[in-house]
């Protein structure tokens, strides 16, 4: 709600010149001890149980990591269809600066399928924006599926952690999040170790224990 009312805010005064400055927002800062993620099969049954409008959303969050505001005020104008790309303006967007969010091929579906619906805004309910997408018929979705404890957020947590599980690095994720700094990236680390599994086996490949029976070829644990 705080970066609607900013980005709001911003457009006063940066395009409409209702405004000679708008005031500063102070938003509130992520939770970086709470990463609540769910698995794959939740999300298809959570989504099942969404009406329309909100089950698209929440593939578009799950695929591209726009946070709540960005995905239920997305414009067509934002989006290139031909190359793929969502641009987020500096004015949507929470480091203040502009995003290029890169679109798979689940995201482009959601829109291909949603062309046409609105002339400016992509996800409508009744032919009106949507101000928000945590509705009550989300809260009662999650309680019919039985999933606890899970916020529409934590769909951008489900995202970035569904990345570092399929082998996406720590700084391609910054990048693809927008995130200004690395160390709110850094939350996600836990979830792989590849990054150091590879660096040990350097280790283990260069040196070999000449002492005793153990050798570079002898008696080495395989890689995993």
């Amino acid at each position: 709600m705080l970066a609607l009312i900013r980005a709001m805010l911003r457009k006063a005064e940066r395009e409409w010149e209702w405004l000679d400055s708008a005031p500063a927002i102070r938003m509130r800062r992520e939770d970086n001890k709470r990463i609540r993620w769910i698995t794959r099969d939740e999300a298809s049954r959570l989504k099942a149980e969404l009406p329309e409008h909100l089950a698209d959303a929440m593939e578009v969050a799950l695929f591209t990591g726009l946070r709540e505001s960005n995905v239920s005020g997305l414009e067509w104008s934002e989006i290139d269809m031909d190359r793929c790309h969502a641009y987020i303006p500096a004015s949507k967007s929470k480091s203040g600066k502009a995003i290029a969010v890169p679109l798979n091929s689940n995201v482009m579906a959601v829109l291909k399928k949603r062309m046409g619906m609105h002339p400016r805004f992509v996800f409508t309910y009744k032919n009106q924006a949507i101000r928000w997408c945590s509705t009550q018929a989300w809260r009662k979705a999650l309680r019919r599926v039985g999933i606890e404890n899970f916020k529409w957020h934590d769909l951008r947590h489900t995202w970035a952690s569904w990345h570092v599980q399929s082998g996406t690095s720590l700084q391609e994720l910054q990048q693809l999040g927008g995130w200004a700094s690395f160390e709110m990236v850094l939350r996600y680390a836990h979830l792989s170790s590849d990054h150091l599994r590879n660096a040990a086996e350097r280790l283990s490949a260069t040196i070999s224990l000449q002492s005793g029976s153990v050798t570079k070829s002898e008696n080495r644990w395989s890689p995993c």
